[in-house]
């Protein structure tokens, strides 16, 4: 149980990883690598970026969670 929580615990540091990279950033940046360099729309952010930001904060509770319940099972098993 905790060798799983610990591998799902990797991939989720991957992802969150790969997520904040792939947002825009204020000063460019590493975003602009992935063709963030263009100007959106003058109103506000696309719906990506959104959408970007949205899956972001899923995995950073996933990210979160499997944190706390590998926490509390190695806390368990000592």
């Amino acid at each position: 149980m905790v060798m799983g929580f610990s591998i799902a615990l990797i991939v989720f540091s991957l992802l969150m990883m790969l997520l904040v990279l792939m947002h825009k950033g204020k000063g460019g940046g590493l975003s602009d690598m992935f063709g963030g360099g263009m100007q959106s729309s003058v109103g506000g952010s696309s719906v990506a970026e959104r959408n970007l930001d949205r899956i972001t904060v899923v995995v950073g509770l996933l990210w979160f969670a499997t944190i706390v319940v590998l926490g509390i099972l190695m806390k368990v098993n000592n």
